[in-house]
Order: C-alpha cells, then sequence, then structure tokens
C-alpha cells in the first residue's frame, strides 16, 4: 500500500470498483480509517464510492468526498490562520458576482472592453492559479487585466469583511496554508497518510498543490485517471497534472487498465479511433470482450427541429414496441441551448425525461431567499445576505434606506446587519424606515440558531416568522405555486439531510453542501425518463442508448476552442467521453441549418467525424419530404446553390484548358433547375455529408499555409477549381472554391481536406 501508484483508466475500465475495493484492502491491512481520504469531483461520485465501500467494509469512516468539500472542513478548523471565523460563508456564483459589482462600484470603475463577468473570470484564473491580489499584474495593454489589477484586492476585503469565500477560496486559501504553515502541513500530511484521486486529470493548480503538499512525507499518493478524459481546462484544471505524475512521482508504480466492461466493439473502436488523434495524451489500447453491437450512426438532418424531431419519434416507436425503457436513452449537447428543441419534441410525443441540472434548483429565487435568511442566521457578517433579505418579503424598507445603511456601516466599518441595529441613530433615515429596519432586527432575533437544531426546523422557524411561504402562496398562479412546491422540496432535502448526518450536521454543513451542489446531484438513476444533459455533466455515467446532437463546427469543436490547438484536443476529447457513456448504441447527429440565439445558419459537420473509421460508420442522410437514404447521400440533393455574383468566376479559357483535355479528369455537370439564391455572404457547409462518405482519413493533403487566392487546385470529388477567397488562421483556415462546370461555390476548412494544389 505504500509509495506512489497511477491507475490510468480508460473509460468504462472499471476505476470505481478499483478505488474502493483499495480502501477496503488497506482496512483489512490494519490501516486507520482516519488515516485515509479519497477525493473525487462530484458528490454523485463520492456517494457511489461511499454506497459500494459499505458492501465491501461495513461501518467504514474512511473520509470519501470532493475536493471543495475536503477543503471546506479543513478552512472551518483553520479558518483564523486566514482571516475568517468558522462560520463563514460560501458564496454561489450570482452572490460572488454581486460582491464584485459592489467593488467595482466603490472604485467606480467603468467597464468599456469587459463585463462584470468576464472580470470574475479573469480573478477566478488567477485563483485557480494561486495568484493572489497582492502578485497579480495587468497584462501589458490588457484593458480587463487593469481593472483586474485594481478590484481584485478590494473584492478579496470585501470577502474577508463578510467573512465569507467563493469557490475558489475553498481551494486556493487551504493551498496557501499548506504552503506558508511547515507545521501544519507536516501535521496534516501525517493525519492524512494515505491519500486517493479520483479523476486526477482534472485537478487544477490549487489541488494539485494540495495533494502535493499532503504527500511530501508519506509519499501514498493513489492517482487515478486518463488524460483522453480531461475535459475541464474551461474552469482551470491541467492535464499536465497527470502527464507529469512520474516526474512528480519516479518511484511511482503505473497500472494501465485498458479492458472496457461498458461499451461494444463498434462503439469503442469509434472512440479509440477519434481520440488517437490527440497529442497530449499517455498511449493505451482499450479493448473488450463485449459483442460487436451496432455500427455507430450517424445522421445528417435538413435542421435542427428535425434533429430533435427525428430523436423523440425514434425514442417514442421503441418504447411503444416495448424494446426498450425511457431511463435507457440519454440525449447529450455541447451547450445548454440546445435542449429547448430536444424538450418539445420529447413533449410532442409525450415522453417523459429529466434534464441534470442540479445547479438550477439551488438558483431559484425562492430557494435563494430562504438560503439567504440561513446564510445571515449562520454568519451576521454576510452582506450579500443581509441585503436579499432585507426587504423580502416586502417590508417598505426600499433602496434610499439600504443605502443610508451602506453609508452608517461603510463609516464605521461594522457589516450591514450592525448598522441595522443602530437604525434609531442614523438621522438621515426617515423615523418611520428606522420602525421598519427594528422590526425586522426583532424578527431576526427570534429566529436566531438555539444550538443543536435539526436543519429542517431552523427552515420551518424561518417560515413562521418571515410568512415566506404565505406571502409566494398569496397567488393562485401555476408559477407561484410550483414555487410553493419547490419550497415544500428545500424542506424534504433539509429532512433528509437531517437523516443522513445524525453526528456531522447542522446549518453550517446543510449550507456547505447546497454551495457545493453540482449538475447531477439531482439525476434520479431510478426514475423512468429519458436523461438529457451536457457532455460535461455526462461524465462517469453510462446509458444503453446515446444520442449526441450537433456533433458540428463551431459547436463541438466550440468556436472559441479552434484558435488553439489544445483546447481543439480538449474538444475531442469531450466528444470521447460523451462516445464512451454509450453500452450498446451510439447515435451522431448534424443539421445542415441550426437555429441558435435566435438566428438560422448553414450548418457543417464537425470535423471530429472525419476522424472516426466512417467505412464502419451507418451514415443516414434526410434529403426533405421525409424521404432517407442510408449511406448514399446524393450531392445532387444535399447543398443548396448560393449566390456568387459578387465573386469572379473562373477563367477556364486560361487557367483549365489544359486540365481537360484527358477525359481521365474528373468532371462535374452544371446543376440542372432553377438556381436558388441566397444572400451572397452565405457559402455552403464546410463538410458535406457528401465529403464525410467519401473520406476514408482526417490527413490534409498539404498544409493550409500553402493555399494562396487565385491558385487552382484538386479535389478527389469536385475536380479541379480555383481558389477565390481565403479566411482564418491555423486550424481555421479555410478556402472558397469555384469548379470547373459548376456555379456552385464550396467552402473548405484546409485542415480537415483533401484538397491540393492541382500542378502538383
Amino acid at each position: 500500500m505504500a509509495g506512489p501508484l497511477l491507475i490510468l483508466a480508460g473509460p468504462g475500465s472499471g476505476k470505481t470498483r478499483v478505488v474502493t475495493h483499495r480502501v477496503a484492502h488497506m482496512r483489512a491491512q490494519g490501516i486507520a480509517d482516519e488515516r485515509i481520504v479519497a477525493l473525487t469531483f462530484t458528490n454523485k461520485a463520492a456517494d457511489e464510492m461511499r454506497a459500494r465501500l459499505e458492501r465491501l467494509a461495513p461501518g467504514s469512516r474512511v473520509w470519501m468526498g470532493t475536493f471543495h468539500r475536503f477543503c471546506a472542513r479543513l478552512l472551518r478548523q483553520y479558518a483564523s490562520l486566514v482571516g475568517l471565523r468558522e462560520n463563514y460563508s460560501i458564496y454561489d456564483a450570482e452572490d460572488s458576482l454581486k460582491l464584485l459589482r459592489e467593488a467595482l462600484d466603490e472604485l467606480d470603475l467603468e467597464l468599456i472592453h469587459a463585463t462584470p463577468s468576464r472580470v470574475a473570470a479573469a480573478i477566478s484564473w488567477a485563483k485557480n492559479n494561486l495568484i493572489g491580489p497582492e502578485d497579480y499584474e495587468a497584462a501589458v495593454g490588457s484593458p480587463i487585466g487593469s481593472v483586474v489589477a485594481k478590484v481584485y484586492p478590494v473584492y478579496e476585503q470585501r470577502l474577508v469583511a463578510a467573512n465569507a469565500v467563493d469557490f475558489d477560496d475553498l481551494l486556493a486559501h487551504v493551498a496557501r496554508l499548506l504552503r506558508d504553515n511547515a507545521e501544519l502541513r507536516a501535521m496534516l500530511d501525517e493525519r492524512f497518510e494515505y491519500i486517493l484521486v479520483d479523476e486526477y486529470q482534472d485537478t487544477n493548480l490549487a489541488q494539485y498543490a494540495i495533494v502535493r503538499a499532503l504527500s511530501i512525507d508519506h509519499p501514498n499518493l493513489a492517482a487515478t485517471g486518463d488524460p483522453d478524459q480531461s475535459i475541464y481546462g474551461w474552469r482551470g484544471a491541467t492535464i499536465r497534472n497527470i502527464l507529469e505524475f512520474e516526474q512528480d512521482f519516479p518511484s511511482v508504480t503505473v497500472v494501465r487498465l485498458e479492458k472496457n466492461y461498458r461499451s461494444t466493439k463498434c462503439i469503442l473502436r469509434a472512440a479509440d479511433r477519434l481520440i488517437a488523434h490527440n497529442a497530449e495524451r499517455k498511449e493505451k489500447t482499450l479493448y473488450t470482450d463485449n459483442p460487436e453491437g451496432r455500427p455507430v450512426r450517424v445522421v445528417v438532418y435538413p435542421t435542427g427541429r428535425d434533429e430533435a424531431d427525428g430523436i423523440a419519434a425514434r425514442i417514442a416507436n421503441e418504447v411503444a414496441a416495448g424494446l426498450r425503457r425511457p431511463r435507457d436513452y440519454a440525449i447529450f449537447y455541447r451547450t445548454n441551448a440546445l435542449s429547448r428543441a430536444l424538450e418539445r419534441a420529447l413533449k410532442s410525443v409525450r415522453m417523459p425525461y429529466q434534464i441534470a441540472r442540479g445547479l438550477e434548483f439551488y438558483q431559484r429565487k425562492e430557494i435563494k431567499d430562504i438560503l439567504a435568511y440561513l446564510h445571515l442566521l449562520c454568519n451576521p457578517a454576510s452582506d450579500i445576505a443581509f441585503l436579499r433579505v432585507i426587504n423580502t418579503p416586502p417590508r417598505r424598507i426600499g433602496k434610499t434606506a439600504v443605502a443610508h445603511l451602506k453609508r452608517h456601516a461603510a463609516h464605521h466599518r461594522i457589516p450591514l446587519l450592525s448598522a441595522a441595529r443602530e437604525a434609531g441613530l442614523i438621522e438621515s433615515l426617515a423615523k418611520r424606515t428606522a420602525v421598519e429596519i427594528a422590526r425586522f432586527i426583532a424578527l431576526y432575533d427570534a429566529m436566531r440558531l438555539a444550538g443543536d437544531e435539526k436543519v429542517e426546523e431552523v427552515i420551518e422557524r424561518v417560515f413562521h416568522h418571515t410568512k415566506y411561504r404565505e406571502w409566494v402562496a398569496a397567488s393562485d398562479s401555476e408559477e407561484d405555486q410550483q414555487r410553493v412546491e419547490n419550497l415544500d422540496e428545500l424542506l424534504t432535502d433539509a429532512r433528509e439531510f437531517d437523516e443522513a448526518h445524525v453526528e456531522d450536521g447542522g446549518l453550517e454543513a446543510f449550507l456547505e453542501q447546497a454551495s457545493l451542489v453540482s449538475d447531477v446531484d439531482d439525476w434520479n438513476t431510478e426514475t423512468d425518463r429519458v436523461t438529457m444533459m451536457t457532455l460535461h455533466a455526462a461524465k462517469g455515467l453510462e446509458f444503453p442508448v446515446v444520442f449526441i446532437v450537433a456533433v458540428e463546427d463551431n459547436l463541438l469543436p466550440h468556436e472559441r476552442s479552434q484558435e488553439h490547438p489544445h483546447q481543439v484536443e480538449e474538444e475531442r476529447r469531450l466528444l470521447f467521453v460523451g462516445m464512451t457513456r454509450a453500452k450498446e448504441e451510439l447515435h451522431l447527429s448534424v443539421a445542415q441549418l441550426r437555429t441558435l440565439r435566435g438566428n438560422q445558419n448553414p450548418a457543417a459537420a464537425s470535423p471530429f467525424l472525419f476522424e472516426l473509421p466512417t467505412d464502419e460508420l451507418e451514415l443516414v442522410g434526410t434529403l426533405g419530404a421525409g424521404a432517407t437514404c442510408v449511406g448514399d447521400w446524393s450531392e445532387a440533393d444535399d447543398l443548396p446553390a448560393y449566390d456568387y455574383d459578387d465573386v469572379d468566376m473562373l477563367d477556364t479559357e486560361n487557367d483549365f484548358d489544359e486540365y481537360f483535355q484527358d477525359d481521365a479528369t474528373p468532371r462535374r455537370k452544371p446543376r440542372s433547375g432553377t438556381r436558388q439564391t441566397r444572400p451572397a455572404r452565405a457559402i455552403s457547409p464546410l463538410v458535406t455529408a457528401a465529403e464525410l462518405v467519401g473520406r476514408q482519413g482526417p490527413t490534409p493533403a498539404c498544409s493550409p499555409d500553402s493555399f494562396h487566392p487565385g491558385m487552382v487546385v484538386a479535389h478527389p470529388q469536385y475536380g479541379v477549381g480555383k481558389i477565390v477567397a481565403l479566411s482564418g488562421t491555423g486550424v481555421k483556415r479555410s478556402a472558397t472554391v469555384q469548379f470547373a462546370g459548376e456555379r456552385t461555390l464550396r467552402r473548405f476548412r484546409l485542415a480537415f481536406s483533401p484538397l491540393r494544389p492541382a500542378r502538383e
């Protein structure tokens, strides 16, 4: 059990089983429970590990949980070392943004080239990289950098004054504690002698610093992960942590889990072929003893609406025929905006579904209001909580009165709740308003905590004194009745928490859990419903049938990633993760027209589709009027013609004569019939269905940088043409080509196209 261990675990290879069996074995070897810590990234994953360990070793008290929860517990013990009290509040993203806006207002900073959200993201990045406000330097010539440099210190001061932390602080504070307090680090290294980290590829610099600091005197770190499933770079995770594990621990034992117990051979081969195109990875060969299974299915739909209707109809038909249950199906998408069309389609066929959005429940207004009361009861210094509840329900305490309280609090450097207790001394406050504020203080005092109460009792007392539930229920509208039901659900949540945390419960622990909820925490594995979620949320899950929609350029890979090769690799890993959630069937879909943000635009198949073994795919194209063609997409029907009158025509007499002397040269006949027209800026999709069928490999014929406007080029299907326009750089470099005998322009992403100079 001693010494560092790296387990490279491919998807579906049973890594959770390995982790829990390792813990059970450690206990059987006489290692005390309190010396073992198992860390992961979601509450659901931690609960699954805990349940499995209970079956293997009943009564185990090994600590299993998320990084953030582990750090929250440590921080409560050592809060004073970072200027906090142990009853600190954890601000969610919305509350953190409110506090940041107040800091911006205090500095009177006008945001011209940035938004508060972008400033918040920059501060988050700094914290995840352990850069404090005192070390932050504005990027040269960066307007947002100069704003961050000014507001970051003020934001931090306001957090400390409110006795609060944001999500990133939980990690950053603990990392700094371990860095700056040698005795504390050594003591915790001794206490947590054995550390297991699941999904190690998703750790950021702060998380790396924490586990590294706790593995110096006792380097018994067992890391389980897979570089091919590193998909959280956008929130600070760095794949280098797992790629360089052997450098950090030269004596490490490396174990590869390459056998997949989940997917069919067809699905696994497709996923393995895709991920092989990444450079940042550790080589492994996935294999399975499962059946060959059905081919991976790729479907091109005319529009996103057709895509949603087609998926819903397929599910409904199979369920009606008794072939499957609704819970057998999952639909994944790159962004939440894509869920709306799918919801409409599933409702139209009366198919029950659930959307994994655990965060959404705790962001609802009525839930946030009650949680704010609880936060203020737990932490009277939380100004954000005070501002949310002071006039909720309405108490005739308006914005002007709050402004007077803020000035008084700032002048005396006290929290707003303390300022409210002195309302009678604030001369600028109207007497009637001061009375209302005094009533609020009396109400607050009546709700104050009375020892070791159950959370359910505290919430019921808040309901009783504030009359909040009656205020919401006063209306008979459907929306308000739903809000009442949500409040009842919060009570149920508190009751279940009390029952599950008899020894380690309490209001602080409940608020901590509510603050650290993840997207999949409320996902019900037992309910008989179709599941919908983002590809990021799908990690760690599995379903018999998986649909991945909108596998399209600028969505997957996302448009923001395409200027950076390492981000494109992460997008490829994201698709790999989605594909390997499928056990028996995998369906990928593309729409030729996609509506997003209210605009309908031509869509292009993702270049990742070129990297699949196209000779093994089941290719399906919808040709309009409900006609479907399998494996035989017609080039003449699937590509609309566009208006190109503003573009110079090919000079076939001068440039192409020599290329049409040989009858063996591929030629294209002009399309017959009336030519359709569209705005001049519109061009045909970057990747057509015909190209997808015809291509067997992703490697471009030559470098994208070798092309120039006016160059004569050749394509294995379309023949000889001339480049009339170029745009973009690197992997986004595209060429617009007019082929001989055609009036339609075609556009190609050169990094993924077989296009080549014709005179080679």
